[in-house]
């Protein structure tokens, strides 16, 4: 059965941010995600991570001014001097934290402009090679239009051409099953095709993002094949329980009794 990392922005938000991580252990967590730790010291952060006995799997780097719209930079024009300092910003918490993956969000521009897409991939191969001396994947994830309008990287053909073309070993897929089931469906074959780039997993109940045992999905099944294709990282639950974190957590007993 696989290991699963609670997602502090999505799950325990019943407490403020720097509790969720004590709340998440003693719910039986190892480990933890979140989106962003940009409002917290590198070393709080690192504290309750200690204290409670839990892995940090991955977060993001600073979409902006996420109220504004912004969702990171990668493939935005006129932009890369603010991704070069998302990057130099992310650095103290992979410090502290002992991350190995860290996800880089494109922003929102249009996919089909090639000059874009060059941009992209050479920020990504900057930021990947700065990484990679510190042990450190860089991870891209396509996301669906329908939670984020207008977000660059919105197709999983589209990432599979970036990773081949940038050729950087530590520049990985963020497969989350959520947005992958919402934009084309055909999760467990896409999950055979892509796993030699697949970096880390997310997991959320289709169509509402709710607990993985709600909606569409049969991820008894899809945990069976991620097993089988020997995915040894964490599972991100990235998702927004239904009527209380504790209360939704009947699915991880169940799947890891």
């Amino acid at each position: 059965m696989p290991r699963f990392a609670a997602n502090l922005s999505m799950m325990f938000t019943e407490w403020a941010f720097l509790d969720r991580f004590a709340a998440a252990a003693d719910a039986g967590f190892t480990a933890v995600e979140y989106l962003f730790p940009y409002d917290h010291r590198p070393d709080e952060i690192a504290k309750r991570l200690s204290a409670n006995g839990l892995t940090q799997v991955l977060f993001n780097l600073s979409p902006g001014d996420w109220a504004a719209g912004e969702r990171g930079f990668a493939a935005c024009p006129g932009r890369q001097a603010a991704f070069r300092d998302t990057v130099a910003t992310a650095f103290p918490y992979i410090v502290a934290t002992n991350v190995r993956r860290i996800h880089a969000m494109s922003g929102c521009a249009d996919p089909t402009d090639p000059k874009l897409r060059d941009l992209y991939l050479e920020n990504l191969c900057w930021a990947a090679d700065i990484l990679a001396r510190h042990d450190v994947e860089l991870l891209i994830e396509p996301i669906n239009p329908r939670d984020m309008p207008g977000y660059f990287l919105r197709d999983f053909d589209l990432a599979g051409e970036i990773l081949s073309a940038a050729a950087r070993s530590n520049l990985r897929l963020q497969f989350d099953i959520y947005h992958r089931q919402v934009l084309r469906g055909d999760v467990a074959t896409a999950l055979r095709e892509l796993m030699p780039l697949i970096g880390h997993i997310q997991i959320a109940g289709v169509p509402q993002r709710h607990e993985p045992d709600l909606g569409e999905l049969n991820y008894a099944f899809l945990f069976g094949e991620i097993d089988r294709l020997n995915y040894l990282g964490f599972i991100g639950c990235e998702y927004r329980p239904r009527a209380g974190t504790i209360e939704g957590l009947g699915w991880l007993r169940r799947m890891t009794r």
